[in-house]
């Protein structure tokens, strides 16, 4: 998906997670979700990007505390001052993240796109059903092919 993005001029923009030693900003998220305390600053690379799947410099990286890229970050703003109307959403967790990025970019007035293939969770079921929840509320699912063909008739 990302490939496809960049090979025909279509802005990638990256989330990472990190939070203050303790999670100071992570809120009642942190607390319930102890595995968080892995991205705390220092603490281990786990929020480092693999190789393969790294920002280029050019690309737009936003630190994040919670589930949604939107929250607390400047994304809505900047999408919308560049004249964007959509997002494709992929990443991981499919049940946590994505659907909490798909349903406030619906909020924000942008059209969610998902993409199943390039999702992923820590098992099947509430990977499918958050797929199945966001296509039947929030946006638009559409397979890799159908994102990457779109993304060609762009340039």
């Amino acid at each position: 998906l990302v490939r496809a993005a960049r090979e025909n001029g279509v802005p990638v923009v990256w989330t990472r997670v990190e939070y203050e030693p303790g999670g100071a900003d992570g809120g009642v998220f942190f607390r319930k979700v102890s595995s968080l305390a892995v991205f705390e600053q220092g603490a281990t690379s786990y929020g480092d990007f693999p190789p393969e799947a790294a920002p280029l410099d050019d690309e737009v990286v936003y630190t994040k505390q919670y589930p949604s890229a939107f929250f607390g970050t400047d994304l809505a703003g900047d999408l919308a001052e560049q004249g964007i109307d959509a997002v494709v959403l992929c990443g991981f967790s499919t049940s946590g993240c994505v659907r909490a990025s798909c349903v406030d970019a619906v909020s924000y007035g942008f059209i969610p796109v998902v993409v199943p293939e390039a999702c992923g969770d820590r098992e099947v079921r509430p990977h499918d059903q958050a797929i199945f929840d966001m296509g039947a509320k929030y946006g638009e699912v559409v397979p890799l092919s159908d994102a990457a063909s779109h993304f060609a008739s762009l340039r």
